[in-house]
């Protein structure tokens, strides 16, 4: 039995069973079943997508004059769209324009593989573009130098260009991304007890180290083509929480995969069940990027994009937000030394680690006895670190001690582990910071998936000592 599920996942299997049926209409299979089968799939993806929807609110129908400028840019391009950037509030949002944040929204009522939004590769910013300008000349002499950190430096320059080609899509672009790698002091502090906090910093070093090694140098022997006023370290940090948050991975008609910024479709918000999952690829036949949908969408609903398969740390730190439905990539890192009795009896044991990923307990459907809504490669390791010879789980008393026993361990672990994040009235709710406010309700969901792993052990050794009695009446 599958323990665990995700709304993507259901909805990636859905759809791929539409697509199989296209493939078979018309040959040697009934129209009807094929039928029944579509419209039995299409009513599922429909239900999954009720279940799933977000709360939002369009403030305007009518985006600001930057985005209808780059609509209007975009259609003048070559872009086809059903959609239409507006601004929205969502529990999610923290940005400006009265707290609202951006989104797309969708003109007309689509449905399952109708195309939202369709942009021609005359639009789309990839590493070829940077070939066309003298500074290329230069940094393909670095050593080590990267497609993507040339792409960094060129946005850089470009961002100042008054005659870019991209001009109305820079204006577009936020003065602060508010992303994790921007977090103020009382931010990483807020993050205390958090794994985040350390993959923050080193995350920051990491950039600030990689910038050390091009400035000022590239300034100094390069003053006309890197102007040291364009090329400083928060402008370098812009640069990179740009392209993290807005830049997407897509695969070439001549088979490289590229990294790209794709105005407009950069608007699009992300949800871990988004009506658009698979759009990364150029359609060779129209020399575009199609973004069709995996479920419906209607008239005056946000339309979702799906980044990937991130956890919420992720997405804090290079995209600034944590997403409103359940994260099925949330996961809590867990190493445990699995050496047996037998091995602890040695005069020198040697510590056997096992990593294992533990999620919220609430995705499981298993809290049955045995299973108790944790991930089973957990519990048989920890298993055989206590009887090394188990075969198989019955209801013997033997095994019932050892199940009591770990999740005694279990639960004793991962209450450290909520403790550690310290008393959530003492976090700091009645501040307007973005940062601080996406910190507390980061440590919260921490504390929540650390909570379900210990009600869930909870519950569990009630379960074992109900089977215990029975033994011992």
């Amino acid at each position: 039995m599958v323990g665990f599920n995700s709304p993507r996942n259901e909805m990636e299997a859905l759809n791929s069973i539409l697509t199989a049926i296209a493939k078979l209409d018309g040959e040697h299979c009934s129209t009807t079943t094929l039928e029944e089968l579509r419209v039995a799939a299409v009513n599922l993806i429909s239900e999954l997508g009720k279940k799933c929807e977000e709360e939002s609110k369009v403030v305007t129908r009518s985006s600001c004059e930057a985005e209808k400028c780059l609509q209007q840019w975009g259609e003048d391009q070559g872009v086809k769209s059903q959609l239409e950037i507006s601004f929205i509030i969502s529990p999610t949002n923290c940005i400006n324009f009265e707290g609202a944040g951006r989104g797309a929204i969708a003109r007309q009522d689509l449905r399952i593989g109708d195309i939202a939004l369709e942009i021609p590769l005359s639009i789309v910013i990839s590493d070829d573009i940077v070939h066309e300008y003298y500074m290329y000349s230069i940094l393909e002499k670095i050593e080590g130098m990267s497609a993507e950190t040339m792409l960094l430096l060129w946005s850089m320059k470009e961002k100042h260009n008054r005659d870019s080609k991209f001009k109305l899509y820079f204006d577009t672009l936020p003065e602060v991304f508010n992303t994790g790698l921007s977090f103020g002091m009382e931010a990483i502090m807020a993050l205390d007890g958090t794994l985040l906090l350390e993959e923050i910093v080193q995350a920051k070093e990491h950039l600030r180290a990689q910038y050390d090694e091009l400035f000022p140098s590239l300034c100094n022997d390069h003053p006309d083509v890197f102007p040291p006023e364009q090329y400083r370290w928060e402008q370098f940090l812009w640069a990179c929480e740009l392209w993290y948050s807005n830049s997407m991975k897509i695969m070439f008609s001549d088979g490289k995969l590229r990294t790209c910024l794709i105005p407009i479709a950069g608007l699009l918000n992300h949800s871990t069940c988004p009506h658009i999952m698979h759009y990364g690829k150029v359609d060779s036949t129209t020399n575009s990027i199609k973004f069709p949908l995996s479920r419906s969408c209607n008239a005056g609903q946000q339309c979702f994009l799906g980044y990937g398969s991130f956890s919420s740390s992720h997405l804090l730190t290079f995209y600034g937000f944590l997403p409103q439905l359940d994260n099925y990539y949330d996961v809590i890192p867990l190493d445990i030394d699995v050496a047996s009795n037998e091995d602890c009896a040695d005069t020198d044991p040697t510590p056997d680690w096992t990593s294992h990923m533990v999620r919220g307990t609430w995705f499981s459907k298993n809290h049955g006895i045995f299973h108790y809504g944790l991930p089973p490669p957990l519990l048989d390791s920890m298993r055989r670190s206590r009887n090394p010879s188990l075969q198989s789980m019955t209801l013997t008393p033997e095994n019932l001690e050892i199940e009591l026993d770990i999740l005694r361990d279990l639960c004793s672990m991962f209450e450290e582990m909520r403790d550690g994040l310290g008393d959530p009235e003492l976090d700091n709710r009645e501040t307007t910071s973005c940062d601080v406010k996406l910190a507390a309700d980061f440590k919260d969901l921490q504390r929540r998936i650390f909570s379900s792993i210990v009600a869930s052990c909870q519950a569990g050794c009630e379960l074992v000592e109900c089977e215990l009695q029975i033994y011992t009446l």
